[in-house]
């Protein structure tokens, strides 16, 4: 189980809770770049046709490492890290929610069952992604705006921090604005939050019954590597969707329907797997940091207990 400790003692819900959120800050800081390049990749060609003989020479960006080349080059070192202060906002009320508290979640929905289904799993993964981006979502919208604007054009800085994007966007927009996209947020929430954390889950239980291996790193980072590939390819197109439509001027798209509608006509399906390989990299390798950060966190704060 993902919540075992030294000698097979669970840890409190509150270590779980701090731990997960600790954790995925420390993972959020090493993969944050990443994150950036993915997110520039999936909103280059809005608004723009497939056709035309310009269609080539309008990409700004192309790679993940070319796009990594091109801030650093145009932007500077720490276009990087723009809106990393929302970011780890984000991850410290997001991730101490859909992480930290699935294990309890879970035993909630089984009534304390040694007994643990897929089933099971699915709908804690679904019940706390959704509690995390209830709380969440303002943090994910500023943090998803700082990353997809230019540093190199004064005219595309829609922001010039973080407090001032949530005081713009709510004066701008409403509050409602801090909670633009919310929809496809947790739909994407569930689905990521489903298939990182039951993959992981699943992977470490298999490991553990089925192999010589221990609860030690090499399994949780085996869990962890298996859990990014899945959740990359399950989750890709919810969010590029999610990217772009927090991203959107205001009445731009009418709902997410009709963003996904629009990047399906203008762009193809190609579009909604924009930025394939950075979300990949930067999956998996958030989720090895995450829950290798967080399985020894847990066992220190146990220790330290």
């Amino acid at each position: 189980m993902v919540g075992l400790g030294p000698a097979d003692v669970p840890p409190s819900a509150a270590v779980k809770f701090f731990g997960a959120g600790t954790a995925a800050c420390i993972a959020d800081l090493i993969t944050f770049p990443l994150d950036t390049a993915k997110v520039r990749l999936q909103v280059q060609g809005e608004g723009k046709s497939t056709s035309g003989a310009g269609k080539g020479s309008a990409l700004k960006y192309r790679g993940v490492f070319g796009t990594i080349a091109t801030m650093v080059r145009t932007e500077g070192p720490t276009s990087l890290y723009s809106g990393l202060v929302a970011g780890l906002q984000r991850q410290m009320s997001f991730a101490s929610v859909r992480i930290g508290l699935y294990d309890s979640v879970k035993q909630f929905y089984t009534k304390g069952s040694d007994h643990v289904g897929i089933s099971t799993r699915l709908l804690a993964g679904c019940t706390t992604g959704a509690m995390a981006v209830a709380l969440a979502q303002p943090t994910d919208v500023v943090k998803v705006r700082f990353q997809a604007q230019a540093r190199s054009s004064p005219r595309a800085r829609r922001y010039c921090s973080t407090i001032d994007a949530y005081t713009t966007i709510a004066k701008e927009e409403g509050i409602r604005g801090l909670w633009k996209g919310t929809a496809p947020n947790i739909a994407r929430s569930a689905i990521v939050n489903c298939t990182e954390l039951v993959t992981y889950d699943f992977i470490k239980d298999t490991l553990l019954k089925s192999t010589p291996m221990t609860d030690n790193l090499p399994c949780h980072f085996l869990s962890a590597f298996g859990a990014g590939l899945c959740t990359t390819v399950i989750a890709s197109p919810v969010d590029v969707i999610k990217t772009r439509y927090m991203n959107s001027a205001p009445g731009q798209y009418s709902s997410v329907l009709d963003c996904a509608a629009a990047m399906m006509n203008k762009e193809g399906p190609l579009a909604f797997y924009k930025g394939f390989m950075p979300s990949f990299l930067r999956l998996g390798s958030w989720n090895v940091a995450m829950f290798v950060t967080y399985e020894q966190l847990k066992r220190a704060m146990m220790s330290a207990s």
